[in-house]
């Protein structure tokens, strides 16, 4: 199989990566009905449909944002276009916590609601993420030149770091960590928390083997962006950090 990988049916080129998002949203969503049908849910079905609507807007606007952030001298050239095509699953991800916690307010809900939604959201980024290796030089989820032994050509003959590769084997640990976790853990939203810890932590890792060309004080947009998520569990971090003390 060649990467990008490109399918023509009935004389048509499908996209992949698209159609593989599209299914990460549904299986994503069955995957939180099932895991709430066999829940005891404190919130209620009305505040939960307020806070998921809470979160797909501020996820939409933060995937957006940060999306054109991640390359921004690119909005001099084609700059709707661009801006219509931007997006990232980290502002996704930050702007949806964002979201909900707006929602909540409004609603008046004080309970935690992202434990819930902790599984089936990396159900749904590894799902994306096949779709981002598949489409190789083609999205920016590639790596540098490397001399590493998992270098993989993506398109453009050149050994590269498969970053999309890397992180769904991080996935795939972390979901059975965080799985096994939520088994014995009693605080809720830990979950969550230590989910966007991880992740957004992974993240600012791989940033450092992909070829970014816009830097602020030698930190990437993708960067900032986990530092700023990092302070802001800060007070989480301190009581973990004492619990394990």
């Amino acid at each position: 199989m060649d990467i990008p990988f490109e399918p023509i049916v009935a004389g048509y080129k499908l996209n992949i990566h698209l159609l593989l998002e599209y299914l990460a949203f549904f299986i994503g969503y069955r995957y939180y009905v099932y895991l709430k049908r066999n829940s005891n849910d404190v919130i209620t079905t009305s505040n939960r449909l307020y806070i998921i609507l809470g979160a797909a807007i501020g996820a939409l606007l933060g995937s957006r944002i940060v999306g054109v952030l991640e390359h921004p001298l690119a909005l001099s050239n084609q700059p709707l276009l661009y801006l219509l095509n931007s997006k990232t699953i980290m502002g996704g991800l930050f702007g949806g916590l964002l979201g909900v916690e707006l929602a909540k307010k409004i609603i008046g809900e004080k309970h935690s609601s992202g434990d819930l939604f902790t599984l089936p959201i990396i159900v749904g980024i590894f799902i994306g993420r096949i779709g981002c290796f598949l489409m190789g030089t083609n999205e920016f989820t590639y790596g540098k030149e490397t001399v590493f032994f998992m270098g993989m050509d993506l398109g453009d003959g050149i050994l590269r770091h498969p970053i999309a590769l890397y992180e769904l084997l991080f996935l795939i640990l972390l979901f059975f960590a965080l799985k096994a976790f939520s088994k014995r853990n009693t605080e809720n939203g830990a979950v969550f928390k230590y989910f966007m810890l991880a992740y957004f932590g992974f993240r600012f890792l791989m940033e450092f083997l992909k070829p970014n060309q816009f830097f602020i004080l030698g930190l990437s947009t993708i960067q900032i962006l986990c530092i700023t998520c990092w302070l802001y569990y800060y007070k989480f971090i301190f009581k973990a950090m004492k619990h394990a003390r």
